[in-house]
């Protein structure tokens, strides 16, 4: 790639996150609907309309239960046609990748969240 090269999607390092397993397998007209469990730990690292790689593929989420641990991903005839999504079924395992830029942020607001909250605290009365 070349600076300003198109990119079709995110940058992806392959280095997986987690192994995770699929719930749901639904065909809906025009896309196919993939549901995962994801380990909570790396449920902080996702959002709606954020991406995730599965498979090394970089896809869109398209829904997300924190309660459930779960997201969603609509893949779309193209995406079928150009990877192997069209073989995954109910009950088997993807990998996946979260984005390390993403994960470094998240990381780095929690980790000074509490001492820029605790600054922010008036003081006791003397």
């Amino acid at each position: 790639m070349r600076i300003g090269d198109e990119l079709g999607g995110h940058l992806l390092s392959g280095h997986v996150s987690a192994t995770v397993p699929v719930i749901e397998d639904r065909a809906e007209p025009g896309y196919r609907r993939l549901r995962v469990r994801v380990p909570e730990f790396w449920m902080h690292y996702l959002c709606v309309k954020g991406f995730v790689a599965l498979n090394g593929a970089s896809l869109t989420i398209a829904e997300l239960d924190r309660q459930a641990s779960t997201i969603a991903v609509s893949l779309i005839p193209e995406t079928l046609a150009r990877t192997t999504f069209g073989d995954v079924r109910t009950g088997d395992e993807l990998n996946l990748e979260v984005d390390p830029r993403t994960q470094a942020i998240v990381d780095t607001v929690r980790s000074v969240l509490p001492d820029l909250l605790g600054s922010m605290r008036p003081s006791p009365p003397a």
